[in-house]
């Protein structure tokens, strides 16, 4: 077999794992490659042989307890030949001491198991469509809906911090701003109690995250997200399976399961708040 060299990738050449990322059907949005690189610069790796690309995998260390694994796939030409488990031996190590993530697909659990994984929860993609019907669904609030770029940051992140078992400012301030997007913040007496962001994908749109204090913050916030689109675009929600109240919320809209993941992880679950995760923010980076 021919020796792999594995590497750190740059910006541009994460958009090349972006667009294997999009033929494996993963719909990624128009500018994750330079919204996911602020996560963490050295976190993607690159699989090469003979100086062709054939595969990647990102570790995203976001502290020295916590990191989080993804995109993590070898062109189909070159399965099962080994160097799929290479490059999954060089995130590991890259990872080394810290709790990591991820979402796999449901028919790989038993084999991230063998390196220590545990399940956690199932997470639920849900694919609906803009009509008449979700427009008419903005709950009267007494507080306001607000772009979060009017916000400061600090305020995104007092409430984005119970969310996230680690510190991501650097990537949350680049997701809120990206071009294509749209984030709107609920804000109730001077505090933040739900916020959602809306990107343009590949295919459509996706809502990540969507987190909110309320059923009704979260459904004027997917109201008020997808407000402006054309009536028939598509749109996608990424819902943990255990929160049962997001279940039918994401039914509420019409919306239908498409796939789903397995969340989960090396060590110990994090204490998160399930009940006000309405929608998560990436398979691919957490």
């Amino acid at each position: 077999m021919t020796e792999l060299q594995i590497r750190k990738m740059s910006q541009e050449e994460l958009g090349l794992a972006l667009s294997w990322a999009a033929l494996e059907g993963w719909n990624p949005g128009l500018h994750d490659a330079k919204t996911y690189y602020l996560a963490d610069p050295h976190g993607f790796l690159l699989a090469e042989l003979e100086g062709e690309p054939i595969g990647c995998i990102s570790a995203i260390k976001y502290s020295a307890d916590f990191a989080f694994i993804g995109f993590y796939l070898v062109k189909p030409e070159y399965r099962g030949q080994g160097y799929g488990m290479q490059l999954w031996q060089a995130a590991l190590s890259y990872l080394s001491g810290c709790n990591i993530g991820l979402d796999g697909v449901a028919a790989q659990q038993e084999n991230y198991q063998k390196s220590g994984f545990e399940l956690a929860y199932a997470n639920v993609r849900f694919q609906g469509g803009v009509s008449l019907e979700n427009s008419n669904k903005l709950d009267k609030l007494k507080g306001a809906l607000v772009p979060l770029k009017t916000l400061p940051l600090s305020s995104l992140m007092a409430y984005e911090k119970a969310f996230f078992p680690a510190d991501r400012t650097a990537f949350m301030q680049a997701w809120v701003e990206q071009e294509d997007a749209n984030a709107l913040a609920y804000v109730d007496e001077g505090k933040v109690q739900g916020y959602g962001v809306i990107r343009q994908c590949q295919s459509g749109y996706k809502i990540a995250p969507l987190f909110a204090d309320s059923q009704e913050i979260a459904r004027s916030l997917i109201t008020a997200l997808t407000a402006n689109l054309a009536k028939g675009s598509e749109f996608f929600l990424d819902v943990p399976a255990c929160h049962q109240e997001a279940m039918l919320f994401a039914k509420e809209f019409a919306m239908v399961p498409v796939f789903e993941t397995a969340r989960m992880y090396t060590q110990t679950k994090p204490e998160l708040p399930l009940n006000r995760i309405y929608g998560v923010t990436s398979f691919e980076i957490g």
